[in-house]
């Protein structure tokens, strides 16, 4: 048993799955577990505690040949599969020892997708109904399985996810061949639609006593929503077509999430990186901020990239960087501005401009009562007017992208930023610096005379 489990966690790894549940549920009676809204993979809760999810396969056999794979039918591995009955003990004995507080379940794809699909199902409804555990279970669905078993799959579980893999069909095509995108963007859908009946169901004012017996009786399904996943760096699409595409996803399926996973090498193939590549750490975590800004401040992915200039700046996170490439829209005076355009500020976010908009109605806003607000002044203060700021800071554009610099690229190393080719940006590239402080030096003149010229 723990022999299995060694291969197929450490199969499951490439899955990203690490962001809030969005269940919130409590053991009934006779039940256990609990499901929290702010509650996955080695993340926090919203009442702060950190909560763990066991992140395993079913199996790693696969029928299908993905070259970026580790599980691939060709790559010659010990292959090994958990049958429900063991991994629903498994989870629940992990759970009674404190282990953890969900599952996260993904598959190869045994024999075939309804197949795989099956027993992922029946692993989920032994640990529902047999023991009665009520903790967050977050389940890969398998592309071209039956609408059916997704449907039953998304009863049991609080949150399904259908990998999308690569930002285009060609490259899925190329990588994947086994795989096409209307097998995985049909079940998109088919879960939107699902989910809408639930908010639809929600909507229903009548006390449940008064509702039709079936409507009463209904289940819910994937009550926490749906999420994709993208690998990064494996093929040539930049930074502008991976957010375009988030953001059509985000529309058109109302997707909870689009996660960004970095191509780590492990086979070699002559459409992939060489495996002493690096993962493109720092390329990742841009994408995540400017997915947050699509997600939460109403950015659009056209605003932060163009086909001009189509890769994040490595050197800035991307709110600092389309603030610098836009000096006609500041500086702003946060004593009239809306809470919109507040949000457009670097160093303000949602909260601090909510108080902005709150407090400013009884007293001038100065500095002072801006950092005590939680708004960043050393990235705001270059942007905005204040009461004892009037006329805003007027600095030399070298020295606002100097002070911009986001110290945590050199975490990531040189390396890492050698991996961007900021197309229209002018950056500097491994072949031009000798150490990050050259980079550094050079990286500001060329934003300093984009931003001000």
């Amino acid at each position: 048993m723990m022999e299995k489990l060694e291969y197929l966690v450490n199969g499951a790894k490439y899955d990203a799955a690490c962001t809030s549940s969005g269940a919130d549920r409590k053991a009934e009676p006779g039940g256990i577990g609990s499901a929290v809204s702010g509650g996955c993979c080695h993340s926090f809760a919203a009442d702060g505690r950190c909560i763990s999810l066991l992140k395993v396969l079913m199996t790693n056999a696969c029928i299908y040949d993905c070259a970026y794979c580790v599980n691939r039918r060709s790559n010659d591995i010990p292959r090994v599969t958990f049958t429900p009955e063991e991994l629903a003990e498994l989870t629940i004995q992990f759970y009674r020892r404190n282990y953890i507080e969900g599952l996260f379940l993904s598959s190869g794809v045994l024999r075939s997708p309804d197949y795989t699909m099956e027993r992922m199902i029946r692993v989920v409804e032994l640990l529902r109904v047999q023991y009665r555990f009520q903790g967050y279970i977050h389940a890969k669905t398998i592309p071209g399985a039956s609408p059916e078993l997704v449907w039953q799959l998304g009863v049991l579980a609080d949150r399904l996810s259908v990998n999308i893999e690569f930002p285009s069909e060609q490259s899925l095509r190329q990588l994947a061949p086994d795989k096409t995108r209307q097998a995985i963007l049909a079940p998109m859908g088919q879960m939107h639609q699902w989910m809408q009946g639930n908010r639809q169901a929600l909507e229903i004012q009548a006390p449940a006593h008064r509702l039709p017996a079936a409507r009463r009786a209904a289940p819910r399904f994937a009550t926490a929503g749906q999420a994709t996943q993208m690998i990064i760096g494996a093929t040539p699409e930049s930074d502008y077509q991976i957010l375009r595409l988030a953001q059509g996803l985000y529309h058109k399926y109302e997707l909870k999430r689009v996660f960004y996973s970095a191509y780590i090498p492990v086979l070699e193939h002559s459409l992939l990186p060489a495996l002493d590549t690096k993962p493109p750490l720092l390329r990742e975590h841009r994408l995540y901020q400017a997915d947050f800004l699509l997600r939460q401040y109403h950015f659009a992915a056209e605003e932060l990239l163009a086909p001009e200039a189509p890769n994040f700046n490595p050197y800035l996170d991307p709110k600092c960087n389309w603030a610098l490439l836009h000096p006609e829209f500041f500086p702003i005076d946060v004593q009239r501005a809306g809470k919109e355009t507040l949000l457009r500020v670097p160093g303000i976010g949602s909260r601090s401009a909510t108080r902005i908009v709150a407090e400013r109605r009884s007293v001038k806003l100065d500095f002072a009562a801006l950092k005590r607000m939680g708004v960043v002044l050393k990235r705001a203060q270059y942007f905005i007017l204040a009461a004892d700021h009037p006329r805003g800071l007027h600095l030399p554009g070298e020295t606002v992208a100097r002070a911009l610099i986001d110290p945590k690229i050199f975490a990531f190393g040189m390396e890492q930023l050698s991996l961007f080719s900021p197309g229209g940006l002018g950056l500097p590239g491994a072949g031009d610096v000798k150490n990050l402080r050259e980079a550094t030096e050079e990286a500001v003149l060329v934003m300093g005379r984009s931003a001000y010229a």
